[in-house]
């Protein structure tokens, strides 16, 4: 035999209301905050492949360029990104430290590096940067460190928004998912 369990007019209401807030919390588009803080060829594949994988999967997305990162939004620069090899252990080729220091030792990590994304069909910095607005990531840049690092509005690509760390801030508030690459 079971006892029927008595519930009360606010544990009904309050019941309903976690119920309705789970279907409106399973429906809301899930956020995807992004901080691109470095300017090297190897920081900026991660920041926009997770950027336009996130909106392709429905995700509204929002990278956030600031200090040298916001090179990969520079007109100019961001067709010349490198890889630094000093001091990354986890470069294709093992390189000690020390040699990563002799000059030439950059650009060729940045051959290297540019060698195996067209071995593997990846597209260039720039097609991933129009893929990405065309898919409507929002690409901001800082206002502030633009003062900083010299940055002017007419250096950069177009599409590119630029706003405060305030605004970022707001939008990153809201997001399910928070990167800082």
């Amino acid at each position: 035999m079971t006892t029927a369990v008595q519930t009360t007019p606010l544990q009904d209401l309050l019941e309903q209301f976690a119920r309705l807030h789970r279907q409106a919390h399973d429906t809301e588009t899930k956020r995807v905050a992004i901080v691109a803080s470095k300017g090297t060829l190897d920081m900026a594949y991660p920041a926009l492949i997770l950027a336009t994988t996130a909106v392709s999967m429905g995700m509204e997305c929002a990278v956030f360029f600031t200090f040298y990162g916001l090179n990969i939004l520079h007109k100019r620069k961001s067709r010349s990104l490198q890889v630094a090899p000093l001091g990354n252990p986890a470069a294709p080729i093992p390189v000690p430290n020390i040699l990563g220091a002799i000059p030439g030792m950059t650009w060729m990590a940045t051959r290297v590096m540019h060698w195996m994304m067209r071995r593997q069909n990846m597209p260039s910095i720039q097609s991933l940067l129009e893929t990405a607005r065309s898919m409507g990531v929002k690409l901001i840049a800082c206002s502030t460190t633009m003062g900083v690092m010299g940055v002017k509005e007419s250096d950069l690509i177009d599409g590119v928004d630029i706003q405060g760390a305030a605004s970022f801030l707001e939008f990153a508030s809201k997001a399910h998912i928070t990167l800082f690459i």
